[in-house]
């Protein structure tokens, strides 16, 4: 995920910082047990103030991007996380229960002695959540937080203030900030943020600074998720329907103007087959977008300093001969406009070496590659960074085997984009540069909970009878060989 020019916002002080989280902490502490019934009213209390200030939440976010689509932000940033708090109050009783282990070795395993795994509540966890989906990837998190029984303290990015502080509201008028704190600042506040002694702490954001996320995390041994990104690929066999791939791809990478961190970022499309992509790319564009610069279903670039830097990709690769497809279906003038709208872009075959196809894109510019095997894409994927997704489009089984079990990434969608993020059931996150950890659904109740090893012996004393303890002899040694088996 790209990091963007910071905005000016008075900072939270590190004495605050850590008075909240003394309250939080003693405050958990003498609650004891979490029961279901208070985790499952502190999930239908997040529902709850989504439904009640969606229209603010909205709005803010609209304010924030300078244009963003209210049906986008309703689908995205409301709807999306009401799914995966409902879907932990349904859940949390079977995922509460004692995981049953099997007792050993062998001679303490006997006459009744048992093992078993109980899920407890970490205590204080710390989320610092982006701009990119600043409600979604603020609440979704919560829904394994609450269900697994912890408090909260949230950094909400300082790039969508207007949101921030719209959730900072909403947040305090239903949950105490024993419960749940919203605390506001910039990067400051956000390094502090990040040095806390919190039970455990998510980042969502740009691999920079989860380095500095991560090195200041280490200080108190916090064990961290970090939710990255990178440059996440799309393969197109000869076998996919060029048509509905590109409506598929499209659709992915021109939300959120192509800011997500699960974004397409470049496509691998096979050499005879190119300009059928290209073709059905402008059809689908036009057919999903067929005016750009007044169409309230086109989110405008964050701020200026990040359209100048997307630009920039294009117009780099454009010096150096490289064929540019800015898909325009109105012919509209981007030189005037009240927002930072960008057209889509197709780069065609830019070399490796180009920005374009070294960083994140982060934005509506799609570098497209022709290739004439296979073997080539995967060679490339597997020689840079492993990314958060990774996309197949074919009907061809082996070929789609080969390409998951050739390469190495956070998660993967077959014939389509982005979507495994909302499957529930899934767990979701990055490996190496593009992330660390899951989250979401029994996985975030998981990651967001301590298991806990229980051994129960039995009210005999085996270990004396099996002679473990001294003074030792032959039954020891017996004990001893049947473990050596």
């Amino acid at each position: 995920m790209q990091d963007i020019t910071t905005q000016s916002m008075a900072e939270t002080t590190q004495e605050t910082l850590n008075e909240i989280l003394d309250r939080q902490r003693r405050a958990y502490l003498a609650e004891g047990v979490v029961t279901n019934a208070t985790r499952i009213d502190r999930l239908e209390r997040a529902v709850n103030l989504l439904k009640k200030h969606e229209g603010r939440l909205v709005e803010a976010m609209t304010a924030d991007f300078g244009h963003r689509s209210e049906h986008q932000s309703l689908f995205t940033d409301i709807a999306s996380c009401i799914g995966p708090l409902r879907h932990a109050q349904k859940h949390l009783a079977q995922w509460r229960k004692s995981e049953k282990r099997k007792a050993g070795p062998f001679p303490l395993n006997l006459l009744g002695a048992k093992a078993r795994v109980d899920y407890q509540p970490l205590g204080v966890v710390g989320v610092i959540s982006p701009w990119n989906f600043p409600v979604n990837l603020t609440f979704t998190p919560l829904a394994g937080i609450l269900a697994a029984g912890n408090r909260c303290m949230i950094k909400p990015s300082e790039y969508t203030p207007a949101t921030s502080e719209a959730m900072a509201q909403a947040i305090a008028e239903s949950f105490s900030e024993e419960e749940i704190a919203v605390v506001i600042g910039g990067p400051q506040t956000g390094a502090d943020f990040s040095g806390l002694a919190f039970d455990h702490l998510l980042f969502t954001g740009a691999t920079g600074v989860a380095k500095h996320v991560m090195r200041a995390a280490s200080e108190n041994l916090v064990p961290v998720t970090l939710e990255l990104g990178g440059k996440s690929p799309v393969v197109v066999g000869r076998s996919a329907d060029i048509s509905k791939t590109a409506d598929a791809i499209i659709a992915g990478k021109m939300m959120n103007a192509g800011q997500i961190c699960l974004a397409p970022d470049y496509v691998y499309v096979p050499k005879e087959r190119l300009r059928d992509f290209v073709d059905a790319s402008e059809k689908s564009v036009a057919k999903m977008f067929p005016t750009l610069l007044d169409n309230a279903d086109y989110t405008s670039v964050i701020n200026q300093r990040h359209f100048d830097r997307i630009n920039g990709y294009v117009e780099q690769a454009r010096e150096h001969g490289v064929e540019v497809v800015e898909i325009n279906p109105a012919n509209e003038d981007f030189g005037q406009q009240p927002h930072n709208k960008i057209a889509p872009t197709l780069v065609i075959n830019p070399a490796d070496d180009l920005d374009v196809m070294k960083e994140e894109i982060f934005g509506p510019v799609m570098p497209v590659k022709s290739y004439d095997e296979l073997d080539e894409t995967l060679d490339y994927i597997n020689q840079n960074p492993r990314p958060l997704g990774l996309y197949y489009f074919g009907s061809d089984a082996k070929e789609e085997n080969r390409v998951l079990t050739q390469t190495t990434s956070g998660g993967v969608t077959v014939n389509d984009v982005v979507m495994h993020v909302a499957q529930e059931d899934l767990p979701f996150g990055g490996v190496g540069p593009s992330g660390m950890g899951s989250y979401h659904g029994e996985d975030g109740f998981k990651t967001f909970s301590h298991a806990k090893a229980v051994f129960t012996q039995t009210k005999l004393n085996i270990a004396e009878m099996a002679g473990l303890r001294p003074p030792y002899g032959e039954k020891l040694l017996k004990a001893v060989r049947m473990q050596m088996r």
